[in-house]
């Protein structure tokens, strides 16, 4: 064999070498690129102006999926796999019900914002289960009266009793969703949210009624919203900051009020799952939304807005004064919660609410 023959043996250790090496080198790679998360999110988080910033930051790649309603997205849970999911996003009242299910994980609060969020809307009734914190408010707003104010007078919608008014009739949308219009019948009859028993159903019923007979339509999110925006009505029972603050732009008449009667206070928490496989990222994800800049940007989302629960949040002076910012302690001193009916009470409120819709 002379010095210039190849070796093949030679060779095939150079072979095997370059092979490991390349090995090496995808292995690097993948190791840079951190495992996805997975989120099941309502259409705020979707956003890529909220997302591509941590994504960015984090050499992260977020999936979501959408879906609307607790019970929705606890479906999603029960059809997949322990692990398919690192964080969720969810009505904060309704956070015991996946601590129930053993689905949650808690929450480190020394590494979470917690002295920065408005006292109100900390729901720890909710949020913390024998003393753990399964949950975080991120979001908030009211259902309450959206209305057009070049349309209406003001002062009108100072009060409930607005809304079953023969000066408004034919000029009302209601928001399809029971729990929350059920809960402003009961501001309306001077109930509280968190005291209703079967034995208000028939004044709850009278109330709705009442609402009904002064509505053009009972639509959900899109068509209610729509029909206010285009000036179809005037008034939209349930509407709020989430409905008009963020068509304010294209529509500066549209407002909302806080009556005197009060409001019912809708709040979204974030939640980490027991079985994830990322919980660091997954921390870091809810960490990241809990921020000044990730508040702003999920406060401002192109499928709603609403109000920030940290009250240190980087809005613009002019993203504050379409959330009414500074009107928020007044504002969350008369909100009440949802109504959290028992599972009995639950179906009798949703057999009124249906009786209410096929009322002619």
């Amino acid at each position: 064999m002379t010095s210039n023959t190849r070796n093949p043996l030679s060779t095939l250790k150079s072979n095997l070498a370059a092979a490991c090496a390349a090995a090496a080198l995808l292995l690097a790679a993948a190791g840079a690129q951190a495992a996805d998360l997975n989120a099941l999110i309502w259409c705020d988080h979707s956003d890529p102006a909220l997302l591509q910033p941590f994504e960015a930051a984090n050499n992260v790649k977020v999936n979501v999926k959408e879906f609307e309603g607790t019970g929705a997205g606890l479906a999603i849970v029960e059809q997949s796999q322990p692990g398919d999911w690192d964080v969720m996003v969810i009505d904060s009242i309704d956070v015991p019900r996946g601590v129930e299910k053993g689905l949650f994980e808690p929450l480190p609060e020394d590494k979470l914002p917690l002295a920065d969020l408005f006292p109100q809307v900390k729901m720890d009734k909710s949020t913390v289960v024998d003393g753990k914190r399964y949950g975080i408010t991120e979001k908030f707003g009211y259902n309450t009266i959206g209305f057009n104010k070049t349309k209406v007078d003001p002062a009108d919608m100072q009060s409930l009793a607005s809304l079953t008014s023969d000066k408004y009739k034919g000029k009302v949308a209601i928001y399809d969703y029971y729990l929350p219009v059920i809960g402003m019948a009961a501001l309306a009859i001077g109930k509280k949210t968190s005291d209703l028993t079967e034995a208000d159903l028939p004044a709850l019923k009278d109330e709705l009624l009442k609402m009904k007979a002064n509505a053009k339509l009972v639509g959900e999110v899109t068509a209610s919203q729509t029909a206010l925006a285009t000036g179809e009505v005037d008034i939209l029972v349930g509407g709020g900051e989430w409905v008009t603050a963020g068509l304010a732009k294209e529509n500066p008449a549209l407002d909302f009020s806080i009556p005197k009667e009060g409001a019912v206070l809708w709040s979204q928490s974030l939640a980490m799952f027991k079985d994830s496989k990322n919980k660091d990222m997954a921390l870091k994800f809810i960490q990241y939304i809990m921020s000044p800049e990730g508040q702003a940007r999920l406060a401002t989302s192109s499928c709603y807005w609403g109000m920030p629960s940290n009250t240190k949040a980087a809005l613009t002076d002019d993203q504050k004064k379409v959330l009414r910012f500074d009107e928020q302690p007044g504002f969350l001193a008369r909100a009440q919660a949802y109504p959290a009916p028992s599972a009995d009470l639950d179906k009798k409120m949703q057999d009124m609410w249906t009786e209410m819709l096929q009322a002619k």
